[in-house]
């Protein structure tokens, strides 16, 4: 005799949808191991706001060689405070900076650094400091692109937007320079930051 109320079994899992699970598993695994996202946007935010603080003070300068000093001040700053942020976030995370994308990411945003670096020894002795706010922006920018491509979407975005603001101050007044570096510097970094922050936690 039937039983009143037999015992459902439960359906077999679908070959296919097995096989879909196993696909999504293994893409997802692969993408965390390529992407680099220890990319801290409160870090950012934190590179904004003493950008815009230098902003205000590069403007009561009044010598090249203090002007200079005051932007490469912040920006000695500024990088320590984005990779002990990254180096927290990565550890978080169970990855490292010396590692797989992370070592990527560092070595493809160095080197367009150094080079920035050399062109502001080399520009101040040739007394063309005023084109130093295009050259950082634009080498800058360079170094978040290529450096972004093993990160989230909003890092190489952001770079492209340095490089357009370089690019802008390029071809405008020299006397504009301080505003592009306050727009860039300043201002992008505060509104990706909060992007970041907000969309690949902290």
């Amino acid at each position: 005799m039937t039983p009143a109320n037999p015992a459902r079994r439960p359906e077999p899992v679908a070959l296919h949808d097995r096989a879909m699970d196993n696909l999504r598993f293994i893409r997802e695994t692969m993408e965390r191991s390529t992407s680099f996202t220890a990319v801290s946007g409160w870090a950012g935010v934190a590179m904004g706001v003493l950008a815009v603080a230098a902003g205000a003070v590069a403007r009561s300068v009044t010598t090249p060689l203090a002007w200079i000093g005051v932007w490469v001040a912040v920006a000695v700053v500024s990088s320590a405070v984005a990779l002990v942020a990254m180096d927290r976030k990565a550890r978080a995370a169970g990855t490292s900076l010396l590692n797989g994308a992370g070592r990527k990411f560092v070595w493809s945003f160095a080197p367009p650094l150094g080079v920035g670096a050399v062109l502001t020894v080399a520009l101040y002795r040739a007394g063309a400091a005023p084109l130093l706010p295009a050259i950082w922006l634009l080498l800058y920018g360079t170094a978040v692109v290529t450096g972004g491509q093993v990160s989230v979407r909003t890092v190489p975005l952001t770079g492209a937007v340095f490089m357009a603001l370089g690019a802008a101050a390029a071809f405008s007044p020299t006397t504009w320079g301080d505003t592009y570096m306050v727009a860039g510097f300043g201002c992008v970094h505060i509104v990706s930051g909060l992007i970041i922050a907000r969309r690949h936690g902290g």
